[in-house]
């Protein structure tokens, strides 16, 4: 069963459509247990993908403030191994990065074919807060959605697997997670005036979501949207779609690696023949 909802290319969504509560009728504890059996199964998966070096991987996690970003990635991809996985956090552009186009500074840390790329924010900043702010004029940031869809497209003839996820939280729910932080002493250091001073902005963030997710999802590139009011129902969500998105590739990973074991047995037995020789003649 699908828990998050694929965006079909060309569809115009609208988030109200969906609802940020949704848990597919799954108890907490029935949620976790299936998440429990996924997380086993992508343990294993992403060893064929790191071991096979067919193809990479490419996660994209968008969301307002307190959606679940880190809450996700740390959770869903906890049994990665760290060898074959990096995350980039795309902060406000560098002066270096703004002299560039708003691709270069992403485009350098795409992953490598073996790896797992996990964008914790993206290039879809510069349709969002870009867009909210008026940081650019609308001439420039509308372009963008090509340019976009053209630079995934290039990744994923390049062998890149795209996943793009949008954790839909409602409005009521961020600010419950707010006032959460402000009081929990452990958590206080995240605290940030501006989270605040965003959620004046949440009608426009949402117009910006729901034209990005309407205009950018492509079959080699999909946008998912996630319900995200419950953790537990978010992180089974996610792990679901990637792990049916990588359970094609499997066949073609296990013949690669198969092929491998074959010509690396092959290069043992040769090493071990000639050892054998060299010792009989000593």
């Amino acid at each position: 069963m699908a828990y998050a909802f694929k965006v079909k290319p060309g569809n115009k969504v609208s988030l109200k459509d969906y609802d940020p509560d949704s848990d597919s009728g799954l108890s907490k504890e029935e949620g976790k247990a299936r998440f429990g059996k996924l997380e086993a199964e992508l343990d294993e998966i992403q060893e064929e993908l790191y071991a096979a070096g067919k193809n990479s991987l490419l996660l994209i996690f968008q969301a307002v403030d307190t959606g679940g970003k880190d809450g996700a990635i740390r959770n869903v991809l906890t049994s990665f191994d760290p060898q074959g996985m990096r995350v980039e956090s795309f902060k406000v552009p560098t002066p270096e990065e703004l002299a560039h186009d708003f691709l270069w500074r992403v485009h350098q840390v795409t992953p490598e074919r073996g790896m797992v790329g996990v964008f914790n924010r993206s290039h879809y900043e510069d349709v969002l807060v870009v867009r909210v702010h008026e940081l650019v004029p609308e001439s420039i940031w509308s372009s963008r959605y090509e340019q976009i869809k053209t630079f995934e497209s290039l990744l994923s003839a390049n062998n890149t697997i795209i996943l793009k996820f949008f954790l839909h939280i409602s409005k009521e729910e961020q600010e419950e997670r707010l006032v959460a932080r402000e009081q929990d002493p452990r958590k206080a250091w995240k605290l940030s005036a501006g989270d605040w001073k965003e959620r004046e902005h949440w009608d426009e963030y949402m117009k910006a979501y729901e034209e990005a997710l309407s205009r950018c999802s492509t079959e080699s590139a999909p946008w998912f949207i996630v319900p995200a009011n419950k953790k537990w129902f978010r992180d089974l969500a996610v792990a679901e779609v990637i792990l049916e998105a990588l359970k094609p590739y499997r066949q073609k990973w296990k013949a690669a690696l198969d092929k491998l074991s074959a010509e690396r047995k092959a290069e043992l037995e040769e090493y071990r023949k000639a050892t054998s020789a060299a010792n009989e003649h000593k």
